[in-house]
């Protein structure tokens, strides 16, 4: 037997045959949308570090909510989807101009923390989408009940928090908002095959959970890295 012949079929790599052909040209119109977002979170945030808009950051995020809620709201038809569009496209650049001051803080202590924690973000990202992909179907949708307890512990730290004003539990309470937003990812893509192989062709909205998910996991680990930076220069 000849040891070194490996024929790898790399057409059966990209193969999803649990998943229909309607639900795989769906999840493509998904990540074309997820793509959009990200060039246009990008843009937000260049223009917001470029023009320093800090003092707006109330108002971006009202607006960022406020468009979120009329996506939300407005139903997903061939009469809408244009419209739906331009509020996904405001939406993800407005959520990019909200990133501003916490690139800009990365900025002063260390600028390789942005390139590195967005490496970081697709790594994470794009390997737990894959094994939402390949799992079999529903696999991990009894994720849900755990990680929406994982937020309300977040939400009740971050309260307690304010009291007690340490910093082993605003650290502790990053790591944990970093993992769930992992399961998050998890959870997610398969509730989008779930909805899709339903009827549910909402592929606008389905780019809405995923960006988010991306968006919140590049954020905890700037933080992450950015306090581990301040605290190696303390030491220093």
């Amino acid at each position: 037997m000849d040891v070194f012949n490996r024929n790898i079929n790399l057409d059966a790599l990209f193969k999803f045959s649990h998943i229909s052909a309607s639900t795989q040209q769906h999840l493509k119109m998904v990540y074309a949308s997820f793509a959009l977002c990200m060039f246009l979170a990008a843009t937000g945030a260049y223009v917001n570090v470029v023009t320093q808009l800090v003092q707006f950051g109330l108002m971006t995020g009202l607006g960022a909510l406020g468009l979120m809620i009329w996506l939300m709201s407005t139903p997903h038809s061939q009469e809408t989807e244009q419209k739906r569009l331009g509020m996904l496209a405001g939406f993800a650049f407005l959520t990019g101009v909200n990133l501003g001051p916490l690139l800009e803080m990365c900025i002063n202590i260390n600028p390789s923390i942005i390139p590195t924690a967005f490496l970081g973000t697709a790594v994470i990202f794009t390997c737990f989408s894959l094994s939402a992909l390949y799992a079999r179907r529903r696999a991990y949708l009894y994720l849900g009940g755990f990680l929406l307890s994982g937020l309300f512990l977040m939400l009740f730290f971050s309260l307690i928090n304010i009291f007690l004003g340490s910093t082993m539990l605003f650290t502790a309470n990053l790591y944990l908002g970093l993992m769930v937003m992992c399961g998050f990812v998890l959870f997610d893509t398969q509730l989008i095959i779930e909805k899709a192989e339903c009827g549910d062709k909402d592929y606008i909205w389905h780019c809405v959970d995923l960006f988010l998910d991306f968006v919140n996991i590049f954020r905890e680990l700037m933080v992450i890295l950015g306090m581990n930076e301040s605290n190696k220069k303390k030491k220093k």
